[in-house]
């Protein structure tokens, strides 16, 4: 077994001077934070009273899910010979407020590859890509992936 271990520190910022006296006596805001790193603003999500300048943990899930597979997707097309030249992902979820869960998660990449590169090849990197995403085997909802590849 190997393992790695992460470490992240966060200070709620959101007294206004009466602490938690109210659920409308404080902000949900709060800095997240991890050596050597630039903070992060947070906060709920604006539907729990939260900044929605700020990202909140719904969206860092999120994130997280689309940046992993954008990780393995492109390491695995490098050692398998399909060149990318762009991707960017729009990835959506969904969370239910009554389970108290999120229900889905869908990746949506778009992939521009070189004109060489074997279109079916990077359509079959998803699936593999998927598989091999650490957070998306760590969460309990379902994870599509509706990928768009460009040869140019």
């Amino acid at each position: 077994m190997k393992l790695h271990h992460y470490r992240t520190h966060i200070e709620w910022t959101g007294n206004t001077g009466e602490g938690t006296s109210g659920y409308t006596d404080y902000e949900r805001s709060f800095t997240l934070s991890a050596y050597g790193k630039p903070d992060i603003a947070g906060s709920a999500d604006p539907a729990f009273r939260g900044d929605a300048s700020r990202w909140n943990p719904e969206e860092f899930l999120l994130a997280s899910l689309s940046a992993c597979h954008k990780l393995w997707y492109l390491h695995l097309c490098a050692v398998n010979g399909v060149i990318v030249l762009s991707y960017e992902d729009s990835a959506e979820a969904v969370m239910d407020e009554t389970a108290g869960r999120f229900v889905s998660a869908i990746l949506k990449p778009h992939v521009t590859i070189s004109a060489s590169a074997d279109e079916e090849k990077a359509r079959a990197l998803h699936h593999d890509a998927h598989k091999a995403c650490f957070i998306a085997n760590s969460v309990s909802f379902p994870v599509a992936c509706e990928s768009e590849i460009i040869r140019v």
